[in-house]
């Protein structure tokens, strides 16, 4: 339907609707669930309101500004996004079924089980207008947006196109892409372990850096693709390592356990450590020795690295949650996308008066969650931050010389 067929909304009426949203969404008196189908919100603004459950299906939000907003559970069927500011926003488990966010701009956006397959979406007659209504299939349509860091784990693109559409360092774990088009797409650097891309055109996207375990291209469309350096999954070399690593893994944890009494430090340098599974979540590994290890993708939560060399690892999608990296070496690890909350990487004390700080030097955080964890005297010169989220971190004394800090959170260093 076009826009002039739609009822158009002042930016006054809409914070009236805005407002008794929220109250409804927190249980205030006076609340009420925004149920606006069919309206023209063009360029208004909608900038960190809570829309959470809301109604918008086949309403227009071109160029409106929407970072940060809540849009969790939305329906949004038939909606058109194009060109919308959608930085930073939330659309988990958003209906998008049939809705166009062509040139959006969603770096960052949390579209986790967000559905943007097929819909079938109203259309008003030209001549007539609202009075003859017809009704036509259209898939969801994302092209040339940018989905910079972008999370669409468990999303369901099936017959979407996003042609020329921007995934670098997105996470698309366990995305059913079937029949999409992705022809000429970037998808460099990002995490597709397990997506679904049969009968995919993937022809000349980029998916160099990409993550691609489990992921079956050969029923895709690949002419020109670029797979240089994607990482699939583990070499049955690597499958036959895995005892042998458990064995150094539990060997170290008895060397920490009894103060080197029994067992052996775990000297596992570039080994690829993704068949060990779950067995280093929670494990204590002070001192060991990582580097250039292949970890992405592992639960490693509540895991004790204190003083531990992962200088060059492959981290991506990690998750550090509440993990102690105080000391650690992480010169240039890659930590795309990991989750640091509430992690500590503190300096480490070795005496009453001397640390040893976490050195991060040229590490890349890009898109990291790390609210809540603590950088107290780390070392961050020449680290890629961008986009990252360090919202209630301590960064006192941290060091940031030549770091690219674009578009990261919480990062003014608070006395």
């Amino acid at each position: 339907m076009p826009a002039s067929s739609r009822r158009r909304f002042t930016q006054y009426e809409l914070d009236l609707v805005l407002d008794a949203h929220e109250r409804y969404v927190s249980g205030r008196p006076g609340g009420k669930r925004a149920a606006l189908r069919f309206i023209d919100f063009a360029e208004l603004d909608f900038s960190r309101r809570n829309l959470c459950d809301a109604d918008f299906s086949a309403s227009v939000f071109e160029g409106a500004r929407m970072a940060a907003t809540k849009l969790d559970r939305g329906n949004l069927f038939g909606a058109d996004f194009s060109k919308t500011d959608l930085r930073g926003a939330s659309l988990v488990r958003a209906d998008l079924r049939g809705a166009c966010l062509r040139g959006a701009n969603l770096t960052n956006a949390d579209l986790t089980g967000a559905d943007f397959r097929e819909g079938q979406v109203a259309m008003s007659d030209r001549r007539t207008g609202l009075a003859s209504m017809r009704h036509v299939n259209r898939v969801g349509v994302i092209d040339s947006a940018i989905l910079r860091g972008a999370t669409l784990d468990g999303s369901m693109l099936d017959g979407a196109s996003a042609f020329a559409a921007d995934f670098t360092d997105c996470s698309l774990r366990g995305a059913r892409l079937t029949g999409a088009n992705l022809k000429d797409a970037n998808l460099g650097g990002a995490n597709l372990e397990g997506a679904m891309v049969g009968g995919a055109n993937l022809e000349n996207a980029n998916f160099e850096g990409a993550v691609l375990t489990g992921v079956d291209v050969t029923r895709a469309r690949t002419l020109g693709a670029k797979m240089a350096g994607a990482l699939t999954a583990p070499s049955e070399a690597a499958m036959a390592k895995a005892p042998a690593l458990r064995a150094a893994i539990d060997s170290h944890e008895a060397w920490r356990r009894t103060g080197g009494r029994d067992g052996a430090p775990a000297r596992l340098e570039g080994q690829d450590l993704r068949p060990v599974g779950e067995r280093l979540k929670g494990a204590q590994l002070t001192a060991a020795d990582f580097r250039g290890c292949c970890l992405v993708g592992l639960d490693l939560t509540g895991v004790e690295l204190q003083g531990a060399n992962l200088a060059g690892a492959d981290l991506r999608g990690v998750s550090l949650k509440g993990a102690d990296l105080r000391g650690a070496r992480l010169a240039g690890a890659n930590l795309t996308k990991a989750d640091l909350r509430s992690a500590q990487l503190a300096g480490l004390p070795l005496t009453p008066s001397r640390t040893s700080p976490t050195n991060l030097t040229g590490a890349q955080l890009r898109y990291v969650q790390a609210q809540g964890a603590d950088f107290t005297d780390s070392v961050l010169d020449e680290a890629d931050l961008r986009g990252a989220d360090f919202t209630g971190a301590r960064i006192m004394g941290v060091s940031l010389r030549a770091a690219d800090i674009a578009s990261a959170v919480g990062l003014v260093q608070r006395r």
